[in-house]
């Protein structure tokens, strides 16, 4: 009985611990998306900002937001909500698309057609469930 005690104990110790690096990881993708998103509206339209290198920066920003949102649903959802995956992205792109829809006026044009872009693959990955 007490061997389970301690088992359990080092199990809950042991899922503690990889929140805690997970949500280190998430706050260090967050800062360095935010530094990033900063040199990008800094430089974006600059005669020294090369083009290759702003859509290198805007694909790395993609990756980064999807990851955070994946770290996300780890931290509230479980390491094993992956069952849940179609449905979850079924709901983001529901919900994505009303914002899109409600807010389209008043976005900046680059973050509506990453949005859009966004809303392009979430489909795509919806169909490769069917």
């Amino acid at each position: 009985m007490n061997h389970d005690k301690n088992n359990n104990s080092d199990q809950k110790e042991k899922k503690c611990l990889e929140n805690e690096r997970r949500v280190d990881h998430l706050v260090n993708l967050v800062e360095r998306e935010t530094r990033t998103e900063r040199h990008l509206e800094q430089y974006a339209d600059s005669d020294i900002s090369n083009p290759n290198n702003i859509d290198n920066a805007e694909k790395i920003q993609q990756q980064r937001k999807e990851e955070v949102e994946h770290l996300k649903d780890i931290i509230v959802h479980g390491e094993n909500s992956s069952n849940n995956d179609q449905a979850n992205l079924e709901k983001r792109y529901r919900y994505a698309e009303g914002y899109i829809n409600h807010n389209a006026d008043h976005m900046d044009q680059n973050a509506l057609e990453n949005a859009k872009e966004k809303q392009k693959h979430r489909k795509e990955q919806m169909e490769s469930y069917k």
